[in-house]
């Protein structure tokens, strides 16, 4: 291990990145990251802390409310790194000391062969005999951004905005646009985003890129919680007012934005949410290709159901809507198998009984008597018999207000202010409890082993914000330590039954993050009811979440013709489908569209997704204009495949694509017609609220 000694500047090769450092009076400082073999960054380009920690009763270094500092994070003394091997690539620690508190710090960088991402997190351990309140302390830092004075002209932040219903809203913005105004000194403001409670995307999605277009370069980043985070990027002073450096901080839950304060005992070790990050030479598609390939090689566990991409039939969307009866759902299983779906999922209102208000008594999961006359068990035998497997809908995190579960004790549920925290008619449970836990555990073993469910679609209809007080050194530290205590639990559900799929939902996209989706197979995208605006949120999700995991409604309406059907099935082709709509009711004409895609669906198109990376050869939409065209590419080894969308806008849309002979796939009876053009291909429309599927080869 190298020591503090190490007056010279020194540099880790990830093998795809660059991670620049100097040690200056004996404290490490890390320079702008760049892609192996370029040398954008050299001694004297500007530096900052490679870590970000502030403590309670340090004088912080900065005047405002930033994070990019922090004390003792200045003064931090380095105490050497060591690099190791680990499967699939290698591993950087470097080690900080504190004298003044007793702290040692260590940050680690975690590199994925042949990829330029790495995972990094850091853990705090408290080496002295008094107690140390931790208020912030980053995951990763970023350094050399931009011009640290005119970063406005060269420095542009994606960020996507993922409000219900309208999940995945892509914006390219000035620091300006998002708060970090330029005054040529060091700001007191910042670009930022975050979330505070266990709806981790309800503002926005967890992840970021910083792209500097004087450079050339962008920087991305995905935060992997499954609760509160926050970024932040702003420039910084290391002498004066002027300011010397553009960087980004990298984060979980912290005191300031989310009431997550530590009290870091002797002895003890805390340790940072991770966070993924990268750099290349280009621009945010490039990213997006570079995060999928990182998601897939690090982030998802090697189940069945993500290679098969199976069709899944819910019966809620313009449909039973939590509504479920026996007489309703016998014609329904019988038309979904018709159509070729292969899970027929009973989603909400299951056990519930007849006018039984049951959002306020959910928590028992025991059938409902009026709803099954002959029992659920025999229901859900009919989907097995017809050769599909039955799905039920679960919210396990809660317990109604009424229900029986709610009689159970305080120490089972989030607690704020002395009271249990009650959100939409719902008491929140605390995973932390061992007996919340294995309660749990019984009703999952009952529904898998009892009624033969493999599938769950796990929703989350609440919001902790904060946190809780029991048994915690503040909210947001009660909501982390509840946080990873219900991954932990996931992850023995799916070691005890390895076949079961649980698709994660948070009212649609409210909990679309990669804590989540690396032990859950699918992502529900969102709760959309209007059909026309699927594309546009589809096209944005995609950027976050694998297309073998990206499940999206298709749901033809009673009233609905071939056209409207094909454009359901067109957005759910792309990823992973999710059917619904009485196709127990549908005119010939529409139901041979649904059938006709599901069917195209799975002899030709879902074999490529599992290797598939998404472009997008118009960029990204807004859900809010049905005048523009929308467009989605997926490119596998094997196969080029791009979904075109008009809603309200031109008849004819012309694309630029590196691709040759394009061939209309789906719907090819409706008159739409595709042409090749000079770069590209151009697609006519006879109608409105049409979409197609076109295919493709690289052109050579």
């Amino acid at each position: 291990m190298a020591t503090s000694g190490d007056a010279e500047p020194f540099e880790w090769n990830s093998g795809e990145l660059i991670f620049p450092f100097d040690v200056k009076n004996g404290r490490l400082r890390q320079r702008r990251i760049v892609p192996a073999g370029d040398k954008a960054s050299t001694p004297g380009d500007s530096s900052g802390v490679e870590v970000a920690i502030q403590c309670s009763g340090e004088n912080s270094p900065d005047q405002g409310m930033k994070s990019g500092t922090g004390q003792p994070g200045v003064r931090l003394l380095f105490a050497g790194h060591k690099e190791e091997a680990r499967p699939g690539g290698k591993r950087l620690v470097c080690t900080h000391t504190d004298e003044k508190l007793k702290l040692r710090v260590e940050s680690v960088y975690e590199a994925f062969d042949a990829i330029p991402v790495v995972r990094r997190y850091c853990r705090v351990i408290n080496e002295g005999s008094s107690p140390v309140g931790i208020e912030f302390l980053s995951s990763a830092m970023l350094h050399g951004l931009a011009d640290p004075e005119k970063y406005d002209r060269e420095l542009r932040i994606h960020v996507a905005f993922n409000s219900w219903m309208s999940e995945g809203q892509w914006h390219k913005l000035r620091p300006s646009e998002m708060g970090f105004v330029e005054n040529e000194r060091t700001s007191g403001s910042q670009a930022r985003a975050g979330s505070v409670g266990s709806w981790s995307t309800e503002r926005y999605l967890p992840m970021a890129m910083a792209e500097n277009t004087k450079l050339g370069l962008i920087w991305f980043w995905q935060i992997e919680h499954n609760g509160s985070w926050y970024w932040e990027i702003s420039n910084v002073s290391a002498r004066s007012n002027n300011a010397d450096d553009v960087y980004a901080y990298l984060g979980g839950p912290d005191d300031l934005h989310a009431a997550a304060w530590k009290n870091l005992k002797p002895g003890e070790t805390y340790q940072t949410v991770p966070v993924a990050l990268g750099c290349l030479r280009g621009g945010f598609s490039e990213a997006i290709e570079v995060l999928t390939r990182y998601r897939r090689a690090a982030c998802i566990q090697p189940r069945k159901d993500n290679a098969k991409c199976s069709v899944i039939f819910n019966d809620y969307m313009n449909c039973l809507w939590g509504d479920p009866t026996e007489a309703k759902e016998l014609p329904l299983i019988a038309s979904a198998a018709k159509a070729g779906c292969e899970y027929f999922v009973i989603d909400a209102g299951w056990y519930a009984e007849a006018n039984e208000d049951w959002s306020q008594t959910i928590g028992a999961w025991e059938p409902s008597a009026t709803r099954w006359p002959r029992g659920l068990k025999f229901v859900l035998d009919q989907v097995r018999q017809v050769g599909m497997v039955p799905g039920l809908w679960l919210e396990p995190e809660v317990a109604g207000a009424k229900s029986q579960l709610a009689k159970k004790p305080d120490n089972w549920f989030l607690m704020r202010h002395g009271k249990r925290v009650l959100k939409n008619s719902r008491y929140m449970l605390d995973f932390r409890n061992p007996e919340v836990r294995s309660y749990l555990d019984q009703v999952i073993a009952r529904l898998v082993n009892e009624y033969g469910v493999g599938y769950i679609k796990m929703d989350y209809n609440v919001d902790t914000l904060q946190g809780t007080e029991l048994n915690a050194d503040s909210f947001g530290q009660g909501l982390l330590e509840h946080n990873r205590a219900h991954l932990a639990w996931l992850e023995g559900i799916l070691s005890r039954y390895p076949d079961l799929t649980i698709e994660n939902c948070g009212s649609g996209g409210g909990r679309m993050d990669y804590a989540m989706l690396s032990r859950l197979q699918l992502q529900s995208m969102t709760d959309q009811e209007n059909y026309l605006k699927l594309p546009a949120i589809l096209v944005g999700a995609s950027a976050a979440v694998l297309p073998e995991q990206l499940a999206i409604w298709s749901y033809p309406l009673a009233n609905a013709n071939a056209d409207h059907a094909s454009f359901n099935m067109v957005t759910a082709m792309m990823c992973r489908i999710h059917q619904s709509g009485r196709l127990d009711s549908l005119s010939a004409a529409v139901a041979a569209q649904v059938s006709e895609g599901i069917r195209i669906y799975k002899d030709t198109l879902r074999k490529h997704i599992p290797t598939a990376v998404p472009f997008y050869p118009l960029g990204m939409p807004d859900v809010t204009d049905s005048d523009a065209p929308i467009a989605l590419g997926m490119r596998s080894p094997d196969q080029i495949l791009i979904g075109i969308w008009r809603i309200d806008g031109a008849a004819s849309i012309t694309m630029q694509a590196p691709i040759q002979n394009p061939k209309l796939l789906y719907p090819a009876d409706l008159g739409i017609s595709v042409d090749s053009v000079e770069g590209g291909f151009r697609v006519n429309f006879p109608r409105t609220h049409m979409a197609c599927l076109v295919t493709a080869h690289p052109r050579m």
